[in-house]
């Protein structure tokens, strides 16, 4: 049985992964990615491209593969470990490369709140990934 805090901050991640995701998606477009790129280089757009739909579809899949793990009704303990695992290790590199090579510092709020949203995220599934241990 999944206690109602694990469901909680694993939902809190997931849905905060998923949005990423979904939003991500857009980023290209957003932020007009292109039209840095030399338009000849079309390898490079199309490498840059797959790349991002690749980790959209990878943030989205992941908070979606942890809200079905949690609410699911034959879950094993030591999936929900290897999975909750896998994206605490996704997050934390995120974190790690979100202080080293700060995206967003064109707005320190951006920055700051990319960095601080990148955090609670991953403090959900740790916190998470601890109860589940135990």
């Amino acid at each position: 049985m999944i206690s109602i805090a694990i469901k909680v901050l694993i939902t809190i991640g997931s849905l905060i992964s998923m949005g990423f995701g979904i939003w991500h998606f857009f980023v290209p477009t957003l932020w007009n990615w292109y039209s840095y790129i030399d338009s000849a280089a079309t390898e490079l757009i199309l490498a840059i491209k797959a790349i991002n739909i690749f980790f959209s579809l990878c943030l989205f899949l992941f908070g979606l593969i942890n809200v079905l793990l949690i609410y699911g009704e034959k879950v094993s303990k030591y999936s929900l470990i290897i999975v909750v695992g896998a994206t605490c290790i996704l997050w934390l590199v995120r974190v790690i490369v979100q202080i080293i090579f700060p995206q967003g510092s064109m707005n320190v709020f951006l920055q700051y709140g990319m960095l601080a949203t990148f955090i609670v995220v991953l403090l959900s599934y740790i916190i998470s990934l601890v109860l589940i241990i135990k």
